[in-house]
């Protein structure tokens, strides 16, 4: 792949100091964040459970940086009301939780949002054929969703090569590819060399002794 692209780096708020979750966030500001990744779970499509609309609304109030609202729910469009009028930027839903797709992503944009669509790292990508018309994200899991700090799986390469032959094919190449699950220092090359745009990595960046510099360096590694 070109490496002219940008590269986006969302740092995953799940594995930020939640006691200090402002002082993380301002940390990333001054260290070049693009987005913050936001994980939403609700223990059912996933075993986890993290935060709601509150949590983003107070985000809103301290960070103008766009928030990239990963849905890991079951029932999603009970919720995009409540998490559009908080201040997402992006909503992005699983293919595996909506069961009307297409009236999922319309609402979203309705409500003012930036939809996107997210696969588990098993499910085709034959299921986005009909949706990749209409979302502005498509985001890629490279582990199981529902903790950080899992693995990386390594299938995520091709298929994100094969996504963005897809979104070339139907005149969607502004569409965003992301990759969630296990990135870190030593893969993020390979990962952007293999198509992805917006990076999102948690323990990558903060599970280092000076998150910073991480991703300072991690800009350098897709850049050289």
């Amino acid at each position: 792949m070109s490496i002219a692209r940008k590269l986006y780096l969302a740092p995953s708020l799940l594995s930020a100091n939640f006691t200090r979750l402002g002082e993380d966030v301002q940390m990333l500001e001054e260290a070049g964040a693009d987005f913050l990744h936001v994980d939403v779970m609700d223990g059912h499509f996933v075993p986890n459970i993290t935060i709601g609309p509150p949590v983003i609304a107070a985000l809103r109030k301290v960070t103008e940086l766009p928030l990239d609202c990963h849905l890991m729910i079951s029932d999603p469009d009970r919720y995009l009301e409540d998490f559009a009028h908080a201040g997402a930027t992006y909503i992005t839903v699983h293919v595996e939780a909506a069961l009307h797709l297409h009236r999922t992503i319309d609402r979203i944009r309705q409500l003012g949002c930036r939809p996107g669509v997210t696969l588990n790292p098993a499910t085709s990508l034959s299921t986005l054929e009909d949706i990749l018309p209409y979302v502005d994200l498509v985001l890629l899991m490279s582990v199981e969703p529902g903790f950080g700090g899992q693995a990386f799986i390594p299938t995520l390469f091709r298929r994100a090569e094969r996504l963005r032959q897809m979104l070339a094919s139907c005149g969607r190449s502004d569409c965003l590819v992301e990759a969630d699950g296990g990135i870190k220092l030593d893969n993020i090359r390979a990962v952007y060399d293999s198509g992805v745009d917006v990076v999102v990595s948690g323990s990558g960046i903060f599970g280092t002794p000076n998150p910073t510099l991480t991703m300072k360096q991690m800009r350098e590694a897709c850049a050289a």
